[in-house]
């Protein structure tokens, strides 16, 4: 891997320089899409869609070019969501780049926190990575930032998640809103 560096200036947010979110699980197919989904149908209807760009990776190659899980995408249909990438999300690995190219890096829990930090070189690329759950007041008091893996959960495990995501979503956009301007 190369190492690319961070820019001293970076231009203002807008549709020629977008403000970029990255979502971060284990494999890029539970957890991370879905937060990638739900977070950009969020943006959408804040009206920052045209000046934010949200993606997703996973901290391993265990399931890069898998689709998303179709739990995943079965809550979120359920819940009444429009399809924001699901059908043609395809899992990839975060590597390096990606703390040099997103603004801010969500980790779905304290593990892919200190895997993201093993990839950064610079104060600046750590600043950006933070817990996806510690945009949820609730989650934050209550100490409990880490989403639980929903893979090998139980039955409701992907609505747990959901309710998670769904949590942090409007701090994250309130954050972004702040950001952007």
């Amino acid at each position: 891997m190369t190492c690319v560096s961070d820019s001293a200036e970076r231009p203002a947010y807008g549709p020629d320089r977008p403000y970029r979110i990255a979502v971060v699980c284990s494999g890029n197919i539970c957890r991370s899409p879905m937060g990638e989904f739900l977070l950009r149908e969020a943006l959408e209807e804040a009206g920052l869609g045209h000046v934010v760009e949200v993606d997703s990776g996973g901290t391993t190659s265990w399931e890069v070019g898998s689709p998303a899980d179709r739990r995943t995408l079965a809550v979120l249909r359920r819940n009444g969501h429009a399809d924001h990438g699901g059908s043609a999300h395809r899992a990839q690995q975060v590597d390096r780049s990606w703390l040099v190219d997103r603004d801010l890096v969500l980790a779905a829990d304290s593990g892919h926190v200190r895997d993201l930090l093993r990839l950064c070189r610079t104060d600046e690329q750590r600043a950006r990575v933070r817990l996806f759950r510690s945009f949820d007041p609730g989650a934050a008091a209550a100490g409990d930032l880490d989403m639980d893996d929903p893979w090998y959960g139980r039955g409701d495990a992907f609505e747990q998640t959901y309710a998670e995501v769904q949590a942090a979503v409007p701090g994250i956009v309130a954050h972004v809103r702040t950001v952007v301007g």
